[in-house]
């Protein structure tokens, strides 16, 4: 029996996906981020955020077709991922800026790389 438990334990703890223990879990708190983090979730224009999608076609004064692209999250750096999130960023226009804390930013990104 005690070396049931044991094996119980040992296995329990190799296969653990998050060992937080608080009353959400960092991976729980990245996905209701991810859902909606102010108003508009990230899921709305990354989808699940594996691959790129396209967000909007149109036409340039030439009639030439375009699209608007967002690209896949789970292949960004943190780095990366905390530039774009800033409310300070100036090279992108079409992301929302969010006003996310470090710790929202930490679990939100922790939720994405667990979508690979």
């Amino acid at each position: 029996m005690r070396l049931l438990f044991l094996l119980l334990l040992i296995i329990t703890t190799i296969f653990a996906t998050d060992d937080d223990n608080s009353f959400i879990t960092k991976y729980e708190y990245g996905a209701m981020l991810y859902e909606n983090p102010r108003g508009v979730g990230c899921n709305k224009c990354h989808n699940n955020g594996k691959k790129e999608v396209i967000i909007a076609k149109y036409r340039d004064k030439k009639g030439a077709l375009k699209y608007i692209k967002v690209p896949p999250l789970t292949n960004i750096s943190f780095k990366d991922f905390k530039t774009k999130l800033r409310a300070d960023k100036t090279e992108s226009l079409i992301m929302p800026t969010y006003f996310l804390t470090d710790e929202e930013l930490e679990s939100l990104y922790y939720y994405i790389q667990k979508l690979k």
